[in-house]
């Protein structure tokens, strides 16, 4: 129930967006009708097709995103014509009489169509272009589909999501209608007002086309709108989630199996019945999560100083990206990370999904009697966390006593994030999940493209040279590319990878100058750098005052493959 209703709080925060701008003509051209034949149906099906939609897109299959490009052209020809429409009243007649026959509810003033089947059928279309304009709450709702598996509860959360925003609009709606009528009586310019009505509908349509509703509208909808929605997933605790007093370790239920893995790493397969009478901790990462690796220091530490006491740490690596499914990948990030404890390889989900996990990193608790005492999600807390360790020891080994907790340093990109410092965002390069993007015409989508850009405002990215972006990462096909980025952390990372397995030479710069003292661990003072690997490359770590910087990378060599920013 918490969740709808979160979701429900964050789809009515879309109003607030300029994301949404495209839909307001088609709502607002309706605003003087009377809202129960034709504002109410509109909205309700603007909500079931914008979560039919999104449940299919949750599903994953490539089939339903060429279904929904379809969609949206079949609803831009839609949209387009009810524009028309109010813009010439003659055409109008003409076009609305099979609409007529069909809904046995169509207006006869002026050939408008109005009445409750032009306007759910109007509602769909619109929820058909609404679709791909999300913030960070339905991203979580689709990332937990995918992570968890689809089902109901999925679909639950899409359409509360669809109705809050239809709730706002229909409270925009019904102050707009009354706004509307009023001018009309008022000024006698009613006329003049319904065609002003079709024609920025028809405006609408043609930013619809040229994208500018999912790109320029997205971007600049992210430093208001997005602000507002992670400071109600912070109070609802979905940024970070809530975490128990050690002193309170109560039993959160059984330790659940770990069947699944498609292998084990640095030892034989392990069962919650073999790990009976150890204390264990599972630890939920991903090697090119920045998350996960400055948490590891902590996480070795504990397995090298308890091990002897009876503790058991296990890693569940579960990929994020494609690259790391490949077992010879995590095998060389276990070398290079020094990590000696069992590792499962959690490729299918199945022992994410068997703790019901959402988070990297994720740490579980479990006693000697196999119970899972405690839990925490995200960095932090790294004291309180041995604490446990410590108190489920002394539950487990008489005379078990330890009041020290481990004194750790990170180096490189296992140190400790500046968080004061940290302005920006994670970000995606691939379609899928990216966003502000800001090179001259958008993202063409899987396909090569030339791009081109300007300067950059504060946590906006780039493109330059021949990419092909793909919905998990762009790939460079020319030497000569860059990628520029305005930022404001400490730290920048950068998951890179080399499409054809040989190593890819770049050059960094930082406002336009070498790094020198700014450089990050993968770059020499000059900035130069060599991709050997698909991993996390740190890039940048500011020496002085941390300020806006514009960092820009540029490749001198063809098939790299670039996925996603992190800051620290």
């Amino acid at each position: 129930m918490l969740l709808i209703l979160l979701a429900f709080a964050g789809g009515a925060l879309t109003i607030l967006s300029p994301c949404i701008l495209p839909v307001l003509p088609f709502v607002f051209a309706r605003a003087d009708k009377p809202f129960l034949r034709n504002g109410l149906p509109m909205l309700a099906g603007m909500t079931l097709m914008f979560a039919a939609v999104a449940t299919l897109a949750a599903l994953g299959g490539g089939w339903v995103v060429a279904a929904n490009q379809y969609g949206r052209a079949a609803a831009l020809l839609l949209l387009a014509g009810f524009g028309v429409t109010l813009l010439f009243p003659a055409l109008a007649d003409r076009l609305t009489r099979p609409i007529v026959a069909l809904g046995d509810r169509l207006s006869r003033n002026a050939g408008e169509a109005s009445g409750f089947l032009p306007s759910a059928l109007l509602g769909i279309a619109t929820g058909l272009l609404w679709a791909p304009c999300a913030g960070p709450i339905l991203g979580i709702i689709l990332t937990g589909a995918v992570l968890q598996g689809p089902g109901t509860t999925t679909t639950f959360l899409l359409f509360a999501y669809a109705a809050g925003a239809a709730a706002s609009l229909a409270l925009a709606l019904l102050v707009g209608g009354r706004l509307f009528r009023a001018m009309k009586r008022s000024l006698g310019v009613g006329e003049w007002i319904r065609r002003a009505a079709g024609g920025a509908v028809l405006l609408a349509v043609v930013a619809i086309a040229l994208g500018l509703d999912t790109g320029f509208l997205s971007r600049v909808s992210l430093a208001g709108t997005t602000s507002i929605e992670e400071r109600l997933l912070g109070a609802f605790q979905m940024n970070s989630a809530p975490e128990k007093k050690n002193e309170d370790l109560a039993v959160e239920g059984r330790m659940p199996p770990l069947s699944g893995a498609v292998t084990w790493l640095n030892s034989g397969p392990l069962t919650a019945e073999a790990l009976q009478g150890k204390v264990v901790v599972i630890d939920f990462w991903t090697y090119s999560c920045i998350n996960c690796l400055r948490s590891l220091p902590y996480v070795r530490a504990w397995a090298q100083k308890y091990r002897d006491q009876g503790l058991v740490v296990i890693g569940v690596h579960t990929p994020e990206f494609a690259f790391e499914h490949d077992v010879t990948n995590v095998q060389k990030a276990l070398r290079d990370l020094g990590i000696t404890y069992p590792v499962a390889v959690d490729n299918n989900y199945a022992i994410w999904r068997a703790f019901n996990n959402h988070f990297w990193p994720a740490h579980y608790f479990i006693d000697a009697r196999g119970r899972v005492r405690h839990h925490h999600f995200g960095e932090g807390d790294y004291v309180g966390s041995e604490r446990v360790i410590q108190k489920l020891l002394t539950e487990a080994r008489a005379g078990f006593a330890s009041s020290e907790t481990v004194q750790v340093s990170g180096t490189g990109a296992e140190a400790a994030a500046a968080r004061g410092d940290v302005r920006s965002p994670e970000t995606y390069v691939g379609y899928a999940r990216g966003e502000r993007f800001a090179s001259n015409g958008g993202i063409i989508k899987d396909r090569n493209a030339t791009y081109r850009h300007g300067a950059l405002s504060l946590n906006k990215w780039a493109l330059a040279g021949d990419w092909t972006v793909g919905g998990e990462h762009a790939i460079l096909a020319k030497p000569g590319g860059r990628i520029a980025y305005r930022f404001h952390a400490r730290d920048l990372h950068l998951v890179l990878g080399a499409s054809n397995g040989k190593p890819v030479r770049f050059r960094v710069t930082i406002d336009g100058k070498a790094p020198d003292k700014d450089r990050g661990v993968d770059i020499d003072a000059a900035g130069n750098g060599i991709v050997t690997g698909e991993r996390l490359y740190q890039l940048v770590r500011q020496n002085g005052p941390i300020r806006d910087r514009t960092f820009e990378i540029e490749f001198l060599d063809a098939g790299v493959r670039a996925f996603a920013f992190t800051f620290g």
